[in-house]
């Protein structure tokens, strides 16, 4: 009896072992060890996305264990790989239900990701220029709120500047050109900014509010300063560049003997005294210090390199020129 019963039993479990790993001749089953080990996912996670509707058992066991067949295989590595990439739960349902393709979520998911990179990229620059800057509570506020300003409302700070600065002063030609030029501000601060260029719209933010830079800026906007201007500007800040840079690097005094050989350079010394004076006065206006930063603050937010500063060749020109009259 024994022996008859023997390959009974034995038939019996093959069968059952079959079961686990076979339901046609083609087609192996998977237990939930089995998909971790092949996986590298946890068998909890294994279970929590079985349970979540995300990839169904194919059959299970006589024990009522789930077993996968060779496709939930692959989709369980497709879950995987989808989630490292850090697409959600939900958006991967829609990838295995086909209401959606692969393609088309990665491209929905890559736009988000771009706008948390630039978000963390500024946060990262806010948090440099802040440690640079070493200010208070109240200053690192302020400093977050101007850098979070949309494109349109920092352009309305320069906009609002402009407007109140030149208001009731009629622009001549080149003027209109400068004041055009001075709302050159970028759309947007670049995708990734820099803690200078983070900076510089701090710092412009702060130039523009001043009275005293405002006032200085009427000043050369003037009449008698934009005719000036437009009879010696380009020319003689070329000069002045060339000739007082010179004596700078040469360590000429502007009130030496030297000194008024330079200056002759620059300007001619048969000028009519009234020119000069008007000229002289012109110059104290325009060779400010404020007004040349707010042109580097320009270039840098522009992502272009800031011309170096001319401030030291014109306080040598307007020495020289109160040393030799």
């Amino acid at each position: 009896m024994a022996d008859a019963e023997t390959p009974f039993r034995l038939e019996s479990r093959v069968t059952r072992r079959c079961r686990l790993v076979l339901v046609s001749d083609r087609t192996e089953l998977y237990t939930v060890g089995q998909i971790a080990r092949r996986t590298g996912l946890s068998v909890h996670t294994i279970r929590f996305w079985s349970d979540s509707g995300l990839i169904a058992p194919t059959d299970r066991s006589a024990g009522g264990y789930r077993l996968y067949d060779i496709d939930a295989l692959a989709r369980f590595d497709l879950v995987r790989t989808l989630r490292e990439l850090g697409i959600g739960l939900e958006a991967i349902q829609t990838i295995l239900a086909r209401r959606a393709t692969v393609a088309e979520v990665a491209e929905v998911h890559a736009r988000a990701l771009d706008a948390e990179i630039k978000a963390l990229k500024l946060r990262r620059a806010v948090l440099g220029a802040i440690a640079k800057r070493g200010g208070t509570t109240e200053e690192t506020m302020m400093t977050h709120k101007l850098v979070q300003l949309s494109a349109t409302q920092r352009q309305q700070v320069i906009d609002e500047f402009i407007e109140n600065t030149f208001s009731g002063i009629t622009l001549d030609g080149d003027a209109e050109v400068v004041v055009k030029w001075m709302r050159e501000l970028p759309g947007e601060l670049p995708d990734d900014p820099t803690s200078r260029q983070v900076e510089a719209w701090i710092e412009l933010a702060d130039l523009v509010a001043g009275e005293d830079f405002r006032h200085r800026l009427r000043q050369i906007a003037s009449p008698g300063a934009a005719s000036v201007a437009s009879r010696y500007g380009y020319e003689l800040r070329s000069l002045t560049l060339e000739h007082a840079g010179r004596a700078i690097d040469e360590s000429i005094a502007p009130d030496s003997v030297e000194g008024r050989s330079v200056l002759n350079h620059i300007i001619k010394p048969d000028m009519p005294s009234d020119e000069r004076s008007q000229l002289i006065q012109w110059l104290e206006i325009v060779a400010d210090a404020q007004v040349e930063r707010y042109w580097q603050l320009i270039a840098v937010l522009n992502d272009r390199e800031p011309f170096p500063s001319a401030m030291p060749a014109f306080t040598w020109l307007i020495a020289a020129v109160h040393a030799h009259g």
